[in-house]
């Protein structure tokens, strides 16, 4: 095996055994539950309504549909072997596409640079460096690794494009390729990967400067002697490109702003942005240096110090001086320098998307600027003084084990949502969201009193959220805590009048109360809010339901059901009233049937709760054996689950199909509240 092929082996290696856990893990309620946990879009794999969905939406304030379609493969894939909605197979993919990355990053800088260990040390950095744990072990940063991917593919076909010949190009000022007048394969293939990139994650606009720079340095095309070749066409050749960003920047925009996910002015002004973007950028610069205290949320400081944004503005002045001054001597600094800086242009913050002062995900491919520079400048170094070359590879192993094992010390922190979120708070200070996020977490597990702290926490640090205050409803009303609950939720509705999950609860609460038209006013407006979201429609039809008003309610799950065809609470309770309301005029045993086996094969047979279902609509239609054994088969997943109530419950109906009986019901005592959506 050749000396490349065998570095290029031991990439993969090493990055497929330090992110072996991460295979291992669950989605985080943080983003996965939109991307994939709980979008039926994507769970239902590749479809062509989901094809259409994902070239239309902007959903999660994005247009991405390639990340989306990669989503729905990986559901595909699932459905495929039987695995059901798992979270693996998902982690398995970012981690591919990462050693896959590291691979063509190596190959791209030994084309680049002609140098081999200086190529397979960069690639190892960015492998194994622990401020890219985010970008790997979370679901729903596939973004990054998928368009980093493909954003390493442009370069390569570009490289390939504008050179003559197949050796390295380092050292040797090259005749213009023919590229600005006949475009070749390669530059062709160089344009639809990068459309591709785009479609992934829009971050990669920035990737057209990169290939200018790679003009400068190491292709040396900006100076060609007596070729009659200007500097101009460097920039006329790669129109395509720039056209592929600027639509990419007004979909972006677009999307983000549509979503709700762009800051107003008024709430982050503009000087805040621009005091807060030198000091996220020499945050990154740190973080590379010193991957410490990394978190998932760095929440933006009330204040920003004027001593650290001049402290902040003088590391990057005295840093873009010394790279100018010395690109004679060391290109590549400058080279570097500008990758990292301008392709962590469209996430400084200027425009300000979300409440975070910086993210280590955004690090992902600007890392490979500094990287590149630093690793490059360290060998120039070593030949010029000559340091022993023992000493240096010893220096250079001692620096990848620590980030080996500091990356497997961060993949740890990702297990689970409550270690995730619980080490953001240890290490970042008044962090309202993780606290919020933590506190969410904690609730899921059935840890309600500590939930109720960090929801206090949070509201403390942050008073006019009012995802905290409906949070904090709902764990009151769980309590009985009914006027307290109320409370919250009209604080909710003060801070946010459109907040629809308070406008939702609260409405269930009223009916539960007896005041149904009052209610109905709140369940309205959330619909007016969101017409194309089920929960509006649903929440009626079961308010109607309660009002023992069932043939008005149909009308309503239908309408729901339209709206998300594939979302399986809808069509399990749908399907649960068609099969067994007392009323006879209610039921319909096919349709129920219909509705409840595809919502069992969307959660994979593995939900209790859709093969309770199914059972019932099974009773329904006389078939009582295939009743009794979907009983039992949910009744032991409870029991897996250790779900009490409804074992019970499950237990009741199996002995009724057994009696060759159907179960009825009356649903004037069906609870309203849905889940708190964080």
């Amino acid at each position: 095996m050749s000396r490349p092929r065998f570095i290029a082996l031991l990439l993969v290696l090493g990055t497929l055994a330090v992110y072996l856990p991460a295979t291992h893990h669950g989605f985080t309620l943080y983003d996965d539950n939109d991307y994939v946990a709980e979008n039926p879009m994507v769970e239902n794999g590749l479809t062509w309504a989901g094809v259409k969905w994902a070239f239309t939406t902007w959903h999660a304030s994005n247009w991405h549909p390639l990340t989306w379609l990669s989503h729905m493969l990986d559901c595909q894939l699932c459905q495929l072997f039987g695995l059901g909605l798992n979270a693996g197979v998902h982690h398995t993919i970012n981690v591919l596409f990462h050693a896959a990355n590291a691979v063509l990053l190596f190959s791209l800088l030994r084309r680049l640079t002609g140098a081999l260990w200086p190529g397979a040390f960069v690639a190892a950095l960015f492998a194994w460096h622990p401020l890219h744990v985010e970008s790997v072990a979370w679901v729903a940063e596939r973004k990054d690794v998928l368009s980093t991917f493909f954003a390493l593919l442009t370069l390569h076909a570009y490289v390939k494009a504008v050179t003559r010949d197949k050796g390295q190009v380092t050292g040797t000022a090259y005749s213009p390729s023919p590229v600005t007048r006949h475009p070749s394969l390669f530059y062709w293939l160089a344009v639809v990967c990068f459309a591709l990139a785009l479609m992934a994650k829009p971050m990669m606009v920035t990737l057209p400067f990169v290939m200018l720079l790679l003009d400068y340095w190491p292709l040396k095309r900006f100076r060609v002697p007596d070729s009659g070749f200007r500097v101009w066409d460097l920039f006329r050749e790669k129109i395509p490109f720039f056209a592929l960003t600027a639509a990419s920047c007004v979909i972006t925009f677009l999307a983000q702003h549509r979503g709700g996910a762009v800051a107003s002015l008024d709430l982050v002004p503009l000087d805040y942005r621009l005091q807060n973007a030198p000091r996220a950028c020499v945050g990154y610069l740190l973080k590379l240096i010193c991957p410490a205290h990394l978190a998932i949320l760095y929440p933006l400081p009330e204040k920003i110090s004027p001593l650290a944004v001049a402290a902040a503005v003088a590391v990057l002045m005295l840093i873009s001086a010394a790279v100018w001054f010395g690109r004679k001597r060391g290109p590549y600094w400058l080279v570097g320098w500008l990758w990292f800086a301008g392709a962590l242009v469209p996430v400084i913050g200027l425009v300000q998307v979300g409440g975070a002062a910086m993210a280590d995900r955004y690090t992902y491919f600007p890392s490979i600027g500094i990287f590149l520079a630093v690793t490059l400048g360290m060998r120039d170094l070593v030949e010029r003084f000559r340091f022993p070359a023992a000493i240096m590879a010893t220096i250079a192993g001692l620096v990848l084990a620590a980030c080996l094992v500091l990356t497997h010390r961060q993949l740890g922190y990702w297990r689970d949502d409550v270690s995730l979120f619980s080490h953001a708070i240890a290490v970042t200070k008044d962090n309202d969201s993780a606290h919020l996020n933590l506190g969410f977490a904690l609730e899921k597990i059935g840890r309600k009193a500590d939930a109720m702290t960090e929801y206090r926490e949070s509201l403390k640090l942050e008073p006019s959220r009012a995802e905290t205050h409906n949070n904090i409803a709902n764990l009151l009303d769980d309590g009985d805590h009914t006027e307290e609950a109320m409370a919250e939720y009209q604080a909710a509705l003060r801070l946010n009048p459109k907040y629809m999950p308070a406008l939702n609860n609260l409405g269930a609460m009223l009916v539960e109360q007896g005041r149904s038209g009052e209610a109905m006013k709140l369940y309205a407006e959330s619909a007016q809010q969101a017409p194309d979201d089920w929960h509006a429609p649903y929440l009626i039809g079961k308010a109607l339901l309660k009002q023992n008003r069932d043939e008005e309610a149909i009308p309503y799950f239908q309408r729901a059901v339209a709206i998300d065809p594939n979302n399986p609470r809808v069509l399990a309770f749908l399907a649960q009233v068609l099969a067994s309301d007392e009323n006879p005029k209610i039921r319909n045993g096919p349709a129920a049937y219909a509705m409840a086996n595809k919502a069992n094969a969307l959660t994979g047979g593995i939900q209790p709760a859709m093969l309770d279902a199914l059972a019932m609509t099974y009773a329904e239609l006389g078939r009582f054996n295939d009743a009794e054994q979907a009983a039992q088969d949910a009744l032991k997943l409870a029991t897996a689950y250790d779900m009490t109530n409804d074992m019970a419950v499950i237990q009741q109906r199996l002995q009724l199909y057994q009696n060759n009986q159907p179960f009825r019901e009356s649903f004037t005592n069906t609870p309203l509240k849905e889940p708190p959506k964080n």
